[in-house]
């Protein structure tokens, strides 16, 4: 018997411990079932008890901020350091700028299959010997391939042979003695050719169109009048004449 009533009390704390459920709902109102142990029997009691239920709102998910219109800041920012770099080192700005839209459209992050980086696509040697420690950095990628780039315009005197020693390596340049026959390479020189090209026509149309503009109407100046002499003759006459 003794037994008995200590498996009834060890059944009715584990069933405590586990916590009630609520097994039903209806008309806005919930029924939970407890079950306890009577104290003088040990036996167990379920009693129903009405529970109102809290209604808990529904989660609203927030969508993330529209983003704003786009900022030209960073585009001011590349052409400023591409013009600077262009300066210092005496080469044409629109050469480096075509350069930069073959390599890395323009993408500061990007790593090519080569691991070369940047804007300018330095390899990470190259990036050393011309000083620059961070690849991604706009300013230091820039000038340091805009020295490069001198640096190979002065070695070949040409700029397709500078281009392709750019992306290919002087090494192979000097090994055929022209534009090495690589696909990747040739199709290189030829886009960044275009883009050159057709950049500086583009310059040299707004160029001529800014010098033909028509200038403003100047207002016209009065015509000039000579003084006028006011005289007397011997016999009194007076007399007017221009000077």
């Amino acid at each position: 018997m003794l037994t008995r009533i200590v498996l009834n009390k060890i059944f009715t704390i584990c069933l405590l411990l586990t916590a009630t459920a609520c097994l039903s709902a209806a008309d806005g109102v919930a029924v939970r079932y407890d079950v306890r142990a009577d104290r003088r029997t040990g036996q167990l009691i379920r009693s129903a008890v009405n529970v109102t239920p809290k209604i808990i709102s529904p989660l609203e998910i927030g969508l993330p901020p529209a983003p704003g219109p786009a900022s030209a800041s960073a585009e001011n920012r590349i052409d400023q350091i591409v013009q600077e770099a262009a300066a210092k080192y005496k080469v044409d700005p629109l050469l480096v700028h075509a350069v930069i839209s073959v390599e890395s459209n323009y993408n500061s992050r990007a790593v090519s299959h080569a691991g070369a980086q940047g804007l300018m696509q330095l390899m990470p040697s190259t990036a050393r010997d011309l000083g620059v420690r961070n690849s991604f950095d706009a300013e230091e990628n820039i000038r340091g391939g805009v020295k490069h780039l001198r640096d190979l315009q002065d070695k070949y005197k040409d700029d397709r042979l500078a281009l392709a020693a750019y992306n290919a390596g002087a090494g192979a340049v000097n090994k055929y003695g022209w534009i090495p026959p690589y696909r990747e390479t040739q199709d290189y020189v030829y886009r960044v050719g275009k883009k050159y090209g057709e950049a500086r026509k583009a310059s040299s149309v707004n160029r001529l169109q800014t010098a033909t503009a028509s200038p403003q109407s100047e207002v016209p100046k009065p015509p000039e009048h000579r003084p006028i002499e006011v005289f007397t003759d011997s016999e009194g006459r007076i007399h007017m004449r221009t000077k």
